[in-house]
């Protein structure tokens, strides 16, 4: 027996008679089973110490110095307690914790810049008009490229705004020749974090909180592009990119991205241009880089529950603040305008390749494990649903069409039960 949700409403190649889901229902049903996942700890109740006051006529030696010290040691503990609740407080003007699911305002004409001087916490203006305008020109030529490939549809454009500042601009396809689905989506967001929310959201072990005060939400600014590519072929190989800009009220910034690819099959040729496109890039940058980001890709997209990556990784970095701005900046956006290069000769050499059903089938079992990860793991869905991002550019990662086989088992020797080595050992394609 076999489940395929469907994502949308258009008919889907399928082998035999099955059960059809709208999108709202499969996501919910995936939240739901994890939504400890999404919540927020509780505030944690701090005791308080007293001390009784003792009055006395007479009073010995000793009972005065051991008042002096009792005295001391409270007068410590007062001025630990000071130094705990030192730093900056979120000011009244900072928006709420959640800016709600429904706070953006749909407009009809693209606004010249989503970042405006004097909007969210103080930081580096400049880089931020810098960054939202590298995401734009990369959103332009990324759509066009991706349209051209398929030669048939084009991509929707929708944009909106919000009232406390920031907005974003989603550029979508679906139905087309080649891809499925694809999405390139601009978002740039003021809001406030609650500091265990932002920690569960980024990279363990890092404080994104520093310089606020204990407990007190953070407010941010963020500013980045992702994207996420579903050709049709079980030959041509998912995409996902996603390059980010943060900076908090607390003085903290840093960049973060990266690109992978998700096959459903093994094409060392494919796989040693994608990698190695993106290994030049690193090296040109920095020679530790690609070791690094290649292993960080490798850790990051596991799908711990089936103890396997979603894909063949690429790169993925996080917490990059430890050398000039602009030079952070100067690689990401090489490693954004190198998105087509890596993958476009790909899609073009396999798009038209023959396939069976039984490979469809696979095809679809591996989106399957890929919409697993991004609603359980992916750290961009969570800060989105954290910070009551725009639903539909948040889930736009996701296919229409996805799969799950009851206790499905490869066969042993076969190209699926190679795929799956890959998964479980990655490996160094360059």
């Amino acid at each position: 027996e076999l489940t395929i949700f469907r994502f949308w409403s258009i008919p889907a190649p399928s082998p035999s008679p099955s059960t059809t889901m709208k999108i709202g229902l499969a996501i919910l049903a995936l939240c739901a089973a994890s939504a400890d996942a999404f919540g927020v700890p509780s505030t944690r109740a701090f005791a308080t110490r007293s001390a009784a006051m003792r009055t006395s006529l007479a009073m010995s030696t000793a009972e005065k110095t051991e008042e002096k010290a009792e005295k001391k040691e409270d007068d410590d503990d007062k001025g630990d307690e000071k130094k705990k609740v030192e730093g900056k407080k979120a000011g009244d003007e900072a928006p709420p914790v959640n800016i709600g699911w429904n706070s953006h305002k749909p407009v009809e004409e693209v606004p010249k810049t989503l970042v405006r001087e004097g909007d969210g916490p103080d930081g580096n203006y400049p880089m931020r008009a810098k960054f939202e305008k590298m995401c734009r020109e990369a959103q332009i030529s990324i759509t066009k490229a991706i349209s051209d490939i398929d030669g048939g549809a084009t991509f929707q454009e929708d944009c909106w705004v919000r009232a406390n500042g920031g907005g974003g601009m989603s550029r979508v396809m679906s139905d087309g020749k080649v891809f499925e689905k694809a999405g390139v989506n601009l978002s740039v967001v003021y809001g406030s974090m609650p500091q265990e929310a932002l920690q569960a959201a980024t990279e363990r072990g890092v404080d994104r909180s520093k310089g606020m005060a204990p407990g007190e939400r953070v407010p941010f600014f963020a500013c980045g592009l992702s994207s996420v590519m579903h050709p049709r072929n079980p030959f041509c190989p998912t995409m996902h990119f996603n390059y980010r800009y943060f900076e908090t009220d607390g003085g903290v910034w840093w960049f973060g991205g990266g690109t992978d690819i998700t096959p459903s099959y093994i094409n060392e040729d494919d796989m040693k241009h994608f990698h190695g496109t993106y290994k030049k890039i690193c090296d040109k940058h920095d020679p530790d880089y690609h070791k690094e980001f290649k292993a960080w890709a490798d850790r990051y997209f596991v799908i711990q529950h089936r103890n396997e990556t979603r894909g063949f990784g690429g790169i993925f970095f996080d917490d990059q603040n430890d050398r000039d701005p602009d030079t952070i900046f100067e690689f990401s956006k090489e490693c954004l305008n190198s998105v087509v290069d890596a993958y476009g000769p790909i899609v073009e050499k396999h798009k038209n390749d023959e396939f069976t059903q039984k490979q469809k089938e696979w095809q679809l079992m591996r989106r399957g494990r890929y919409v697993e990860f991004n609603l359980v793991y992916d750290r961009g869905t969570v800060f989105g649903l954290k910070t009551g991002g725009r639903i539909e550019s948040i889930l736009m990662s996701l296919p229409e069409t996805a799969r799950w086989e009851y206790d499905h088992q490869v066969e042993e020797g076969s190209p699926e039960a190679e795929f799956l080595k890959v998964c479980q050992q990655p490996r160094d394609w360059v």
